[in-house]
């Protein structure tokens, strides 16, 4: 069996797959407020509640693991893994003048130049913090690793390319540990890397076999992209959770500070995309899921609501457009709560095709194809209105859930990855 972990927004899911790819076992725990010192507590206490929900035989029979986090959360703690201060989570966008730095330093294109990457969260917790009340800043999921396998400093390509990590020449640039000044910079790792057995007060603890082997992970949107079993140049996968997260598989690398546009290793390929902070979250603050659903039924998905939405939760955005200060765009709002509804939708859909314009417009491979997964997903009148937008075949991915990404990584380390020919 092979273990995928995802770290979500609200809630921690583990999945358990065969060797054959079916699902034995999915298990989830909700996450409750971690904004203070408590939050890391409460990551660990979640990480094991998940794991022990999983069944005795199935626990036992677990041969790897892998774990994915958002990505951009960062934790700033001493070599015991203890917490200096509250984690700045993925969409903080507290360090403006951190980011300027970075910018002057590794150009405005670097993914780690924006006031919500994890470069700039370690400068910024630095600058609180002082020379010697952290010396670690770990990514979420750089720490949640370290908790089982006892093994601190190693991260991943993916959660570091937001660190400054240049994925190309795969080392870390010399103006990143100028401007970061810690004792070292974490060993990074290829996604699906063997980094060690679970430590055995862990297996003892969780009921696991102590030579379950720890992957290296990845961040929870390329779990799920990997989930969806997206394998060719020009298809996308579009994340509709919390936030819009969109992933396009491209023959060609592209970058974009002003768009906040980067792309990850993925092996012979790259994985071009970005990140809105618009997305289901701002559909929760006007309507409960039920509600939702009813609504929608009252959409006509094939007429325009005359509606004209930039529909973020608070103010800033990150992709495709790039500015901290952006406000929400929610009026008119009309007294039929359906239409308010439509506009929302279509507003979503037209960033989310803004997003794929912005990729192909800097030279990544033309859009032929999204594959859907996430709660948005789910709803087929959001779907039909996305593929308006979008102009191209929408389908809704078999397997969504970045815990089953996760659990591929786990199980076919980084031969899930193609290779460039010999």
């Amino acid at each position: 069996m092979y273990l995928g972990i995802d770290f979500g927004t609200s809630g921690v899911r583990a999945c358990v797959i065969a060797a054959s790819g079916e699902i034995d076992a999915f298990e989830r725990v909700e996450l409750g407020p971690v904004e203070d010192y408590a939050a890391a507590g409460l990551w660990q206490e979640a990480l094991y509640a998940v794991i022990t929900q999983i069944p005795a035989g199935s626990r036992r029979r677990i041969a790897a693991l892998a774990l994915a986090a958002t990505s951009g959360t960062v934790l700033a703690c001493d070599e015991a893994l203890n917490p200096a201060h509250p984690p700045l989570m993925y969409d903080d966008a507290r360090a403006v003048a951190e980011a300027a730095d970075i910018a002057r330093a590794g150009g405005e294109d670097s993914p780690a130049a924006a006031a919500s990457s994890g470069l700039a969260k370690v400068l910024w917790l630095k600058r609180q913090l002082g020379l010697t009340r952290a010396r670690l800043y770990l990514n979420q999921a750089d720490w949640l690793t370290a908790r089982l396998s006892d093994r601190v400093g190693l991260t991943d390509y993916h959660n570091a390319l937001k660190m400054g990590f240049d994925v190309e020449r795969l080392e870390w640039p010399a103006w990143v540990e100028y401007l970061a000044d810690v004792d070292y910079l974490p060993q990074v790792l290829a996604p699906g890397s063997a980094i060690a057995c679970v430590a055995r007060p862990r297996a003892r603890e969780l009921g696991l076999d102590p030579d379950c082997l720890v992957r290296a992970g990845t961040t929870d949107s390329i779990a799920a992209f990997l989930a969806a079993g997206v394998r060719a140049p020009g298809e996308a996968v579009s994340s509709l959770g919390s936030t819009l997260v969109l992933k396009l598989l491209s023959s060609r690398r592209v970058e974009s500070g002003a768009y906040g546009v980067y792309s990850h290793w993925f092996g012979a390929l790259w994985l071009a995309g970005g990140a809105s902070n618009a997305g289901g979250r701002v559909l929760r603050q006007h309507f409960a899921d039920g509600e939702i659903e009813t609504l929608s039924r009252l959409i006509d998905p094939d007429t325009d609501s005359g509606l004209d939405y930039y529909p973020l939760p608070g103010t800033g955005e990150r992709f495709p457009i790039n500015d901290p200060t952006l406000p929400p765009r929610l009026s008119p709002r009309p007294s039929e709560r359906h239409r308010f509804l439509h506009g929302l939708l279509e507003g979503l859909a037209r960033i989310e095709a803004l997003g794929y314009r912005r990729l192909t417009e800097l030279g990544a491979s033309a859009l032929v194809s999204v594959t859907s997964c996430g709660g948005g997903a789910q709803n087929p009148v959001y779907t039909r209105i996305r593929a308006r937008a979008l102009g191209v075949p929408v389908r809704v991915a078999q397997r969504q859930e970045a815990a089953y990404g996760a659990a591929l990584l786990a199980r076919d380390g980084t031969d899930l990855f193609p290779q460039a020919p010999a």
